[in-house]
């Protein structure tokens, strides 16, 4: 899934298997280009976490005028053999630079591995939520700020799911694609109608609009008083009635 910052969802890729266009050798990289697909040479700068980067893919995007940074694992091809086995005290950071791309290594409370092609290593000093004045690695604090936009969504589309577990995927890929319409759509309603709505709010409207109006005054149906009663059992016997009552 490809979105904006702000959670907004551009572009969804289907894996199918082995045999689909994306799918076997370099996955992870076949799924970025697709999604990219008519976006590159434009400038764009695309985040992600380190499921997807390599140094092979960073080369590929920075050749097509596009961009990245984000978390890397280290067992990728090309990453330094001196930042792989650094060892770093907290605080500390190591990097190297090839072909354009920065690859570095940050000590927090556990090593945080990294790659950009725009941001060098250089270290910012922040506040954090207890006042504390810390410093972190640019690319680190880029990826931070505009990576959440696929956490977001992945947040809005849990809250109300109307997906099921069934052995009929496609039932629910179907689901799950007006699902994610109307988060998309309450995105926009946000940004663009003036006035803001909760999601819940925004859906009830939206099935409100889809039912058919009433025109016709239909008159409330009319509810009789029940009462137990008993039933004669022969021999003067008489018990309560168990079955169900009826209208």
């Amino acid at each position: 899934m490809m979105t904006t910052p702000t959670g907004l969802i551009q572009k969804i890729a289907v894996y199918t298997g082995m045999l689909d266009e994306i799918g076997g050798r370099r996955h992870a990289q076949k799924v970025v280009l697709h999604l990219m697909e008519n976006k590159l040479n434009v400038g764009h700068h695309l985040y992600m976490d380190n499921y997807y980067n390599s140094f092979d893919l960073a080369k590929t995007l920075l050749d097509q005028g596009t961009h990245c940074t984000g978390t890397l694992r280290l067992d990728r091809k090309n990453v330094p053999i001196d930042v792989k086995n650094s060892k770093l005290v907290k605080g500390n950071t190591i990097s190297r630079y090839a072909e354009g791309i920065m690859i570095g290594k940050w000590r927090d409370k556990r090593d945080v591995s990294y790659i950009s092609t725009e941001f060098g290593n250089n270290m910012i000093e922040i506040e954090t939520r207890r006042k504390e004045k810390v410093n972190k690695p640019l690319p680190i604090l880029q990826y931070n700020k505009y990576m959440s936009g696929v956490d977001r969504q992945d947040q809005m589309l849990s809250y109300y799911s109307a997906e099921r577990k069934t052995i009929r995927w496609p039932k629910k890929l179907f689901m799950h694609f007006i699902e994610a319409m109307l988060v998309n759509e309450h995105h926009l309603f946000n940004k663009y109608s003036g006035s803001k709505m909760t999601l819940y709010d925004f859906r009830i409207n939206v099935v409100k609009s889809l039912m058919p109006r009433i025109t016709e005054d239909i008159p409330a149906a009319v509810t009789q008083g029940h009462k137990l009663v008993k039933r004669d059992l022969g021999d003067g016997k008489k018990q309560v009635s168990r079955k169900r009552c009826h209208a």
